[in-house]
């Protein structure tokens, strides 16, 4: 298994960084469990920062049964079926490869009517949003003008200069920000010393500037300088 899967963010409180947005989203979560609604989000910024991770953390929140202040608690029978991948309420598209209003038809408007068969809420995630063709922009754009009450779509986009105005002003916007050297290179650090291997400093800072503001880099360029240093970069174990 990958560095990144491996230590994938499964709470809010686990993100790095987006302060801003793990206390607006963690506050939406609890007032929504005093019968507010949720609506239609927008996460847009760098590759490999925490948009599709949070979009998923927000997911089992939503359909949590025994939520801890704000967050899943990843063990009810809600959170495991998503975690588990057997959730059938929660869709994830990738727009890259779904780009034609078939697709959209298909994936979405064709089933978002009918209401969830496992979870509280049915929750579509559609990463890379951008990607979609005008028509299919069109046809989601109509769904999330009048979503049913039982639906929430998260969207995620590295490119949210490409998205229709009326696609924007139906959601709620967040902007993530790109982690800064320091705190790539203090994660990488940390990474290592759990898999049981001690980074120099230096080696550490390359690593981040490698990366170039991307956690997912970040830890794919550490899980290769692992594999091929073996134990010339030290056990952490033996420090």
């Amino acid at each position: 298994m990958s560095l990144y899967l491996k230590y994938r963010s499964i709470t809010f409180d686990d993100i790095v960084e987006q302060d801003y947005t793990k206390s607006i989203l963690k506050h939406q979560v609890l007032q929504a469990k005093e019968g507010e609604s949720y609506s239609n989000y927008l996460f847009y910024g760098s590759r490999g920062i925490g948009k599709t991770s949070i979009a998923r953390i927000l997911a089992r929140a939503i359909n949590c049964l025994d939520l801890k202040d704000g967050n899943p608690c990843n063990a009810c029978e809600n959170c495991k079926l998503i975690l588990d991948n057997r959730a059938i309420d929660i869709v994830e598209i990738d727009a890259a490869s779904h780009t034609g209003i078939d697709n959209i038809r298909e994936e979405i408007i064709g089933k978002a009517m009918y209401p969830p068969l496992q979870l509280k809420k049915k929750v579509y995630i559609i990463d890379e949003v951008h990607m979609l063709s005008l028509g299919a922009f069109n046809a989601l754009l109509k769904t999330l003008e009048e979503p049913p009450a039982h639906v929430i779509f998260i969207l995620a986009t590295t490119e949210e200069e490409k998205l229709l105005d009326t696609i924007l002003s139906r959601c709620q916007v967040f902007r993530f920000r790109s982690p800064s050297r320091a705190v790539l290179s203090a994660l990488v650090t940390e990474v290592a010393k759990k898999e049981g291997f001690t980074l120099p400093v230096d080696a550490a800072d390359l690593i981040a500037v490698a990366a170039d503001g991307s956690f997912r880099d970040a830890l794919g360029v550490t899980q290769k300088v692992i594999l091929a240093s073996g134990d010339k970069i030290g056990n952490a174990n033996e420090v």
